[in-house]
């Protein structure tokens, strides 16, 4: 997909930089696909600080002995 837009020039230069390639393009999408994954992560984060497990770390460590 063509997109046009208008980036800050020091904000790509530090982008390209800091992902060590050489075309706008790969630093784009290297930008876009992490931001993706850190959502990701976070939304998985929201639903496991919901869940209840329902075992505490110490009977984790005993079916651990037990196995």
């Amino acid at each position: 997909m063509r997109t046009l837009i208008d980036i800050q020039d020091d904000l790509m230069t530090e982008l390209m930089k800091t992902a060590q390639v050489k075309t706008k393009k790969e630093a784009v999408t290297i930008a876009i696909k992490n931001f993706l994954k850190q959502k990701k992560k976070e939304r998985l984060a929201e639903l496991l600080g919901c869940y209840e497990f329902g075992y505490g770390q110490k009977e984790l460590e005993e079916m651990r002995k037990d196995g």
